[in-house]
């Protein structure tokens, strides 16, 4: 997939992400929006939350909103921080990436590498992952 038909299929979700960083910018406090799609059409947001040092990712903050409304189907995660000029797509942490291999491990996470904005599974995001089927049989 090129980065033109990622943008006309996930635009409207990373506009989301945008909009919700543009509206709770802070240099030191919010610089990442995230927003995620669920199977219900329904877009959820959330911003990074920094306090002395610690804080939460975009990613699970948004996440944690659909969860919270009942969603389970999650199809699709981008999260974007702010530039000099622009919004930009960004790459998930590893934290994210464990994550989002536990509650969405189909759905496409739209991130930038070394060749541009792109998108795979999230569970292909983190080879050799801790996964809870590993305990098996223990």
């Amino acid at each position: 997939m090129n980065n033109s038909e990622i943008d006309r299929t996930y635009q409207t979700l990373t506009d989301a992400a945008i909009e919700v960083l543009r509206k709770n910018y802070h240099p030191i406090k919010h610089t990442v929006g995230a927003a995620v799609l669920c199977a219900s059409g329904q877009i959820y947001t959330g911003i990074d939350v920094e306090s002395s040092g610690y804080g939460v990712c975009a990613e699970p903050i948004a996440l944690g909103a659909a969860l919270s409304h009942g969603e389970r189907d999650i199809l699709a995660v981008v999260a974007v921080c702010k530039s000099e000029s622009a919004y930009t797509v960004i790459s998930p942490c590893g934290n994210c990436r464990q994550m989002l291999l536990y509650y969405a491990p189909e759905a496409d996470v739209i991130y930038k590498d070394a060749n541009g904005v792109t998108k795979t599974k999230s569970k292909n995001l983190l080879p050799g992952a801790y996964v809870h089927s590993d305990f098996d049989d223990i």
